[in-house]
């Protein structure tokens, strides 16, 4: 048992990019092939929550036991709530301001992880490509939920936006963080109040300046590496 537990680890923090990489992108996208919501809600939602939790454990496995420690209690928390909905516990507009809240506060700690990682080797390998794409994805996780919350509190900061249930809110605003971060802005919906329309200004330099950012990083690795 200890055999398989040590090779599982090892495993998990050689291909810990891939693993993340792949884990976000089902979390992300799983509802192209997802129809019935009913079921993404009560059991796709929480099933996402253990992929990508597992999927992070490679990225944090030489790091401080404190990190490890915050992650893995916010994952907890973020796998728990969406299981309490299978217990008739209403969906709140107040339950979904908090886990939008504890899913940003989530990505973020991976993400900011992920930068670390980016700027420290002075070489270009595959973990340094699959992570720079995590860190895009993880960009537009933090812009999907940070939409979110303000939907979830000021209804009419966005139009365009389907409200009625849950996992359609999710899917637009996974859609509008995409075309707003990749620059594309096709128009079909937009911000209406002062705060939403900076802060979708704020995520689209981000997504730019990650552009820039990493392919002089890379230049710079590729350089050094000559």
């Amino acid at each position: 048992m200890k055999h398989l537990y040590s090779n599982l680890q090892r495993y998990f923090h050689f291909y810990k990019y891939e693993i993340l990489g792949v884990a976000l992108l089902q979390h992300l996208f799983i509802g192209i092939f997802i129809h019935d919501l009913d079921l993404y809600i009560h059991y796709i939602w929480p099933l996402n929550m253990v992929i990508v939790g597992i999927a992070s454990i490679g990225v944090y496995i030489e790091k401080e036991w404190w990190k490890r420690l915050i992650k893995n209690g916010l994952l907890m928390i973020l796998i728990g709530m969406p299981i309490s909905l299978w217990f008739h516990f209403e969906v709140s507009i107040s339950f979904l301001i908090w886990i939008n809240i504890l899913y940003f506060i989530f990505f973020s700690f991976i993400f900011f992880e992920i930068l670390k990682f980016l700027f420290q080797p002075n070489y270009i390998n595959l973990d340094l490509i699959v992570a720079s794409i995590c860190g895009y994805l993880l960009l537009i996780e933090l812009a999907t939920f940070a939409f979110q919350l303000f939907f979830y509190q000021y209804p009419n900061c966005f139009i365009g936006v389907h409200g009625v249930n849950p996992v359609d809110t999710y899917a637009s605003f996974i859609y509008f963080s995409t075309v707003t971060i990749t620059g594309i802005g096709f128009g079909d919906i937009s911000p209406t109040m002062h705060y939403t329309k900076l802060l979708t200004s704020l995520f689209g330099i981000a997504g730019q300046l990650y552009s820039v950012l990493l392919i002089g990083i890379l230049i710079s690795k590729f350089s050094n590496r000559k």
